[in-house]
């Protein structure tokens, strides 16, 4: 061989030897950048690690089984410890990162502005647990939510204290959030609307608050015979340890705010008994035993409340992105909202023109979005929440 001939083959070797570490690291960045965010530090931690527990594990089993559209799944996580400022910056530095897809937030108050910022930055959101109706009635279009909204649970709320409560004096109390303050209204008016109820103390209090002395001597005074509470578990559980105290036997009635076993620590003995309204649980599923066996065993987490739906939003867009053949979040979003039928472990949903659930099946067999449920205690003692019979 002559040595222009060397020279040449030598040339088109390091060509092909360029032209492959271009590819390998075009691959290495040809990922699915996908953002998840909620209170990880901060008083509603625990819901926090649900949305981050369940969006992991989601991440994990679809990458092993190759990814979407062939490409692995890249994670992004952000804490914005319940704080709507902290929130949007998240949203900013995913922006920075690169992400396209945002599993997140839990509060309402958080999401309302987050979602404008994803929009603006062309990025999907779907919110596992924000129940705001104003955060779909936007009708953003890269908004949606895989949970109801305040105004069926606290409907769904008043028939059963109507059922349960006729006739008895119902105290409302709420934390003066966007989202307790919420649900307490729609409980409220559709206790005012339909079942002529009014109630017979409507009081709201400060997230952080601790001495709840003043409250309860109200409610002492108004001879409720049960109390709504519109908010999360941490002052719910402070609230109703107190009430206890000062002999107020009254039930306690919340919604899906309290759904942790966080509310059982911090209430106390007087756990039990509380009423709850939350949707059918996902983990009495047969469908979902592996899954659910896999957060217990693997995780050592116990995937209570909104743990499986953030995994069931990371399976949607999977799912979307295949139907519609494409990465792009506008694409994704338009398959999302085309009435496509999602397989997940929450059963088969599909989504309105708003973003929010319009059907959903479990074993082909229509739900109910809310359902009661009573914290007692399980079979090994330990006080949780159970579907009522």
């Amino acid at each position: 061989m002559t040595q222009r001939s060397a020279t040449m083959w030598r040339t088109i070797a390091a060509a092909g030897v360029f032209a492959a570490a271009l590819t390998a690291n075009a691959s290495v960045h040809a990922q699915v950048k996908l953002g998840v965010m909620g209170p990880i530090t901060g008083p509603n931690a625990a819901f926090g690690a649900q949305l981050k527990n369940g969006v992991e594990q989601a991440v994990a089993d679809i990458n092993a089984a190759g990814g979407i559209m062939g490409q692995k799944i890249e994670l992004f996580l952000g804490d914005d410890a319940s704080k709507p400022e902290q929130g949007v910056s998240i949203v900013n530095k995913f922006v920075g990162d690169g992400v396209k897809y945002i599993v997140g937030a839990f509060n309402s108050s958080v999401t309302m502005p987050s979602s404008d910022t994803a929009r603006e930055n062309n990025i999907l959101m779907i919110t596992p647990a924000s129940t705001n109706p104003k955060i779909t009635e936007r009708k953003l279009w890269n908004t949606f939510r895989v949970c109801g909204r305040d105004d069926q649970q606290g409907g769904a709320a008043a028939d059963i204290v109507n059922r349960l409560y006729k006739g008895k004096k119902i105290a409302i109390v709420h934390d003066k959030t966007t989202y307790g303050k919420g649900l307490a209204d729609e409980f409220r008016k559709k206790l005012r609307r339909t079942y002529k109820f009014r109630p017979a103390l409507y009081e709201g209090i400060n997230i952080g608050e601790k001495d709840f002395s003043a409250l309860v001597s109200k409610i002492k005074r108004s001879g409720a015979d049960l109390v709504y509470w519109g908010g999360l578990h941490t002052e719910g559980g402070l609230l109703l340890r107190q009430m206890r105290e000062q002999g107020v036997k009254a039930p306690l009635m919340g919604g899906d705010g309290i759904t942790d076993d966080e509310f059982a620590a911090i209430a106390g003995p007087a756990a039990e008994g509380t009423l709850m309204t939350f949707s059918p649980d996902p983990r009495t599923n047969p469908a979902n035993k592996a899954i659910v066996e896999k957060f217990r065993k693997d995780r050592k987490f116990e995937p209570q409340a909104y743990t499986l739906y953030s995994y069931a939003a990371v399976q949607i867009i999977k799912q979307a992105a295949e139907k519609a053949k494409s990465l792009d979040p506008k694409k994704i979003a338009e398959t999302m909202h085309s009435g496509m039928k999602f397989n997940t472990v929450l059963g088969n949903l599909s989504f309105d023109k708003k973003g929010d659930v319009s059907q959903y099946s479990v074993g082909g067999k229509a739900k109910d979005r809310y359902v009661l449920y009573r914290w007692q205690k399980g079979p090994k003692g330990k006080v949780s929440y159970f579907e009522a019979q």
